[in-house]
């Protein structure tokens, strides 16, 4: 199975998001931000970083890429997407999910290890996880604070399309200040998910902080056989 992972100015993690398809045993096919077609992939991948520097907002800039011409559209159409990081901030200006992504509590850069309760298992990404599992994988960012107003959080919650959460401390914060301690969304169709902790740092044993990571690129794998099985 064909994976795309979008490049804009200032990206940093597709080559890891890349190297995470090809470890689970996808093939990563490389999207340029000026690209204007998907090349024929069978989902996609936002990856972290800096698009184009941030400026404005995180994804402000990113949402008008050429590149997004396409997969906008695609998206809607049931394409598999998943936003990490930086890529889930491009979602959510892309208003391919809803809600928006801010400024840390603390007002600080986190870097850390971050454990996550699975709560959504019937996307294309976490089909490979179980409901209520605990995992851990890495958190990067300075705005990484979910928000959105108490309709679009209530909705969230009613239809299930919060993914993930995070774990809190003894006084009851999350690492970012992420309203109802939310790390990961997806859309009603499940095809489309968003989260701010990096599933690519965590694929093999020795190297970050375990292979929790591996989930979400063997689920997306299997999501499109399945889909070309049945096609």
């Amino acid at each position: 199975m064909r994976i795309g992972v979008v490049t804009f100015p200032g990206s940093l993690d597709d080559r890891d998001a890349a190297r995470a398809v090809r470890a689970c045993g996808g093939e990563a096919v490389s999207l340029w931000h000026g690209d204007d077609d998907l090349k024929g992939v069978d989902a996609v991948i936002l990856p972290g970083g800096f698009s184009y520097g941030d400026y404005l907002r995180c994804g402000a800039i990113a949402r008008f890429a050429p590149i997004m011409d396409k997969l906008v559209p695609a998206a809607k159409g049931g394409l598999p997407v998943l936003g990490i990081c930086n890529g889930f901030q491009v979602l959510t200006e892309s208003h391919l999910l809803p809600g928006a992504l801010i400024r840390n509590d603390h007002r600080k850069f986190n870097c850390i290890d971050v454990d996550l309760t699975v709560e959504n298992t019937s996307t294309a990404w976490t089909s490979d996880y179980e409901q209520g599992q605990t995992i851990r994988i890495v958190l990067k960012n300075g705005e990484g604070a979910f928000v959105a107003d108490d309709k679009t959080l209530d909705r969230l919650e009613k239809e299930g399309l919060v993914v993930f959460r995070y774990g809190v401390d003894e006084h009851g914060r999350n690492p970012n200040g992420s309203y109802r301690n939310i790390a990961g969304i997806t859309n009603e169709r499940g095809n489309i998910v968003g989260l701010m902790p990096h599933p690519e740092h965590a694929i093999e044993a020795g190297y970050g902080p375990g292979v929790d990571g591996r989930g979400f690129f063997t689920s997306v794998l299997k999501h499109t056989l399945e889909s070309a099985a049945t096609a």
